[in-house]
């Protein structure tokens, strides 16, 4: 994120930096953590898997949908984002 300055004005979208230590500031992020971990329990050493394993927990994961998207997927979210690109 060294170069969030220049996202943000390339894109108008600002960045937002959590305290640390406070995981209720990205919620979004934990929940994705946990999630993750159903397929990777903590510690797991990733290496072990290979690209079609994780390509699998992706789709997996970017087809599930979501409350805090409206019940939509992650992956028809960023489809819609493209078309109005």
């Amino acid at each position: 994120m060294s170069t969030h300055k220049s996202f943000t004005t390339a894109t108008d979208i600002p960045v937002y930096f959590c305290d640390p230590a406070s995981s209720w500031q990205r919620g979004s992020n934990e929940n994705t953590n946990g999630l993750l971990r159903q397929y990777f329990p903590k510690g797991s050493d990733l290496s072990v898997y290979g690209l079609e394993d994780l390509e699998r927990v992706a789709q997996e994961l970017n087809g599930r949908p979501r409350k805090t998207l409206g019940w939509d997927t992650p992956a028809e979210r960023f489809r819609d984002l493209l078309i109005r690109t």
